[in-house]
């Protein structure tokens, strides 16, 4: 065996070492967009109104202009100490979605999640004012109404259902398994 061979069988043996000791619970989640380091604080105080929506959602900027206005919070007032603006602004900005489809839009319009391309692009063959409007529904903002695992941050097509109630021709914009 050349001192070429014997390098990379140890690479690989190392490698599969590795592999073997990562622990598969930190594989396991990592379609989830909420951070490990979920801020305590931001749920009990953003999740009170509606869903705590994972920071990767928008970029920085946009929780930067939302954290900086919330006496006029999508027409509430949602105004918070200063402490906790800061804290919850800080944890927000450092966890902020930096991936292309995020900053690549730099400002979604209204610095709203379901004004953002990529929301649009997602939900294109369901975006329809009768889907989003629907007493089970209620607006696209309401991501719990059709992913069983939002809570979570976890938006994957396999937590998905079919809201209760609505029309079924809109169900093949659903992929039910």
């Amino acid at each position: 065996m050349t001192t070429l061979q014997r390098w990379a069988h140890t690479a690989a043996m190392a490698l599969g070492m590795w592999a073997a000791a990562v622990p598969l619970a930190a594989l396991a989640d990592s379609k989830n967009l909420q951070p490990r380091n979920e801020l305590k604080i931001y749920k009990e105080e953003c999740g009170s109104c509606h869903l705590a929506y994972p920071p990767g959602l928008l970029p920085a900027a946009s929780w930067k202009r939302m954290m900086g206005s919330l006496n006029v919070h999508y027409g509430t007032d949602a105004s918070l100490d200063a402490a906790t603006v800061q804290q919850i602004s800080t944890w927000l900005q450092s966890n902020a979605g930096s991936y292309k489809r995020v900053s690549a839009q730099d400002k979604p319009p209204e610095d709203r999640i379901t004004r953002s391309a990529w929301f649009e692009r997602k939900h294109s063959d369901i975006n329809t004012p009768k889907v989003w409007q629907h007493a089970s529904v209620k607006s696209a903002a309401n991501c719990a109404a059709c992913h069983t695992t939002a809570d979570k941050g976890n938006f994957s097509e396999k937590s998905l259902q079919f809201p209760k109630g609505l029309d079924a021709r809109f169900r093949p914009a659903f992929q039910d398994d």
